[in-house]
């Protein structure tokens, strides 16, 4: 089923801890990704769904693999934990899909490990479905994700707050190395673990690094670069990942670990979902300066690769970190032009967004929503974006700063408007939307959970059949937390 190629696995043994998935009673897939599976050529044996569920669930390992779990450490909210690890996910191996990209197959829910911590080392179905969905929407919106290849239901009960369906959840990424697998190393004083994972980072995700004067400089430089990117891009959707501790922030820039995850309803920037992120260190707003925060984890750990003398090494740590903000800046302010559609720069255009986004704050104005309904306003149909405001005076003042704004851009009327319906989507996983999927697949029914995610595979057009997506929630279905799942 799958050709494993197996990197991380020929490493030191320190760097992980071989184990063996702990079978299931009775696993039936539940959802299989075929696109995917085509993508990453694997094929999968649908004459024989028990034997393919029973690979995908963890009960028969494929030739070829070579089940890890991988050590890490990490903050979790501020407070360094020096060793974590995959508690809950064993990794099969890997795979060179069809473009040459080298991705992990990881099993998430199956069974304990060296890292558990005393946890029984399984997944809910609610957060294992959770995943699969927000993931592949993640995709669909052109966001770097992890991906979904399968969830498979265990037949089996795990117990958390309460008794709920066990399930094992097929995760694919470009590879697990987080920012905290480094802090690993780092926090052992293994500067020799630091550098062996530095050079298997550049030569996986960042080849074109190794013949940088100062690699492991370039190194940083770039992981820093694509989560600035990257988190400009969760806030152009108003995604809130929820917990952003070093642990769940990948090396190669992929959003991973969708437990608390959530997406802005109405606009709010200190908007915070997560049950476990009381104080709202997590907050939308603070999403960037989180993610530098993270970014300066991983310098002090990369310190002794920088430079010998260490007061270089801190100047030149201080000089990425420094940058890391004006990307940030510069990749925030693109995704928002083109959220408004402009094409080209001009003074006062960050002013211009920051005035829709607070009157959109003031007017309680769903994010989504709002700027999909300003391909309206493109069109001259000026009533929709109105009225997503509780004061459509001051949103029309703000149209006309608009309309003067866009007397400098060339493009037509009509090129605008699809220029705006390709960059905001119309559907995305709202959370009561997701959390009625959760609940039906809870009693057996997962005609909620297929009909979402068919939705979520076109996001950015306006399908009569999927209306109901595109609604913000009513007063008794919003969504006030989520929880972790672990």
């Amino acid at each position: 089923m799958f050709q494993f190629d197996n990197s991380y696995a020929r490493l030191p043994d320190r760097f992980f801890a071989s184990v063996y998935p702990e079978p299931v009673e009775g696993p039936k897939l539940l959802k299989f990704n075929e696109a995917l599976a085509d993508e990453l050529g694997v094929e999968a044996d649908f004459s024989d769904p028990a034997r393919l569920a029973a690979i995908l669930a963890g009960n028969v390992v494929p030739p070829g693999a070579m089940p890890i779990a991988m050590a890490y450490a990490g903050h979790q909210f501020g407070n360094f934990v020096p060793q974590l690890g995959d508690g809950r996910a064993i990794l099969l191996g890997e795979v060179v899909d069809r473009n040459g990209i080298r991705r992990d197959i990881q099993l998430k829910g199956a069974g304990p490990t060296p890292f558990s911590r005393r946890g029984d080392g399984r997944a809910a179905l609610g957060p294992v479905l959770r995943e699969y969905i927000v993931s592949e929407a993640m995709n669909a919106l052109g966001l770097p994700a992890t991906r979904a290849l399968a969830a498979v239901a265990t037949g089996e009960r795990v117990f958390r707050e309460r008794i709920e369906q066990g399930a094992v959840f097929v995760r694919v990424a470009a590879s697990h190395v987080r920012i905290g697998t480094f802090q690993f190393f780092a926090a052992r004083g293994d500067n020799d673990g630091v550098k062996l994972l530095a050079d298997y980072v550049i030569e996986r995700h960042y080849p074109e690094l190794k013949a940088a004067e100062n690699p492991y400089i370039e190194l940083l430089q770039a992981v820093a670069g694509r989560q600035a990117d990257l988190i400009a891009r969760w806030l152009g959707v108003g995604f809130i990942h929820g917990v952003m501790n070093t642990d769940n922030m990948t090396i190669s820039g992929e959003t991973i670990d969708f437990g608390p995850c959530a997406f802005l309803d109405e606009y709010d920037p200190m908007k915070v979902f997560s049950s476990i992120d009381q104080m709202g260190r997590y907050a939308y707003r603070n999403q960037p300066g989180i993610g530098q925060w993270n970014i300066a984890r991983l310098a002090e750990c990369l310190l002794p690769l920088l430079d010998e003398n260490e007061d270089k090494a801190v100047d030149a740590a201080n000089a990425v970190l420094k940058t890391f903000g004006e990307r940030f800046q510069m990749a925030w302010i693109g995704v928002f032009r083109a959220k408004i559609g402009l094409e080209t720069e001009a003074d006062g255009d960050g002013d211009l967004i920051q005035a829709l986004l607070g009157l959109m704050h003031e007017g309680q104005a769903d994010f989504t929503l709002t700027f999909r309904r300003l391909s309206d306003a493109a069109d001259g149909r000026d009533e929709a974006f109105l009225g997503c405001f509780t004061d459509p005076g001051k949103a029309a003042e703000w149209l006309s700063a608009w309309r003067q704004r866009l007397a400098g851009e060339t493009r037509s009327q009509e090129d605008l408007a699809a220029g705006l319906r390709a960059v905001n989507p119309a559907v995305i996983p709202r959370n009561h939307k997701v959390e009625e999927a959760l609940a039906a697949a809870n009693y057996g029914d997962l005609g909620f959970f297929e009909k979402l995610l068919e939705a979520l595979e076109s996001p950015f057009e306006e399908r009569p059949e999927f209306a109901a997506y595109m609604q913000p929630p009513k007063p008794e279905e919003r969504v006030t937390q989520t929880f972790c799942g672990t």
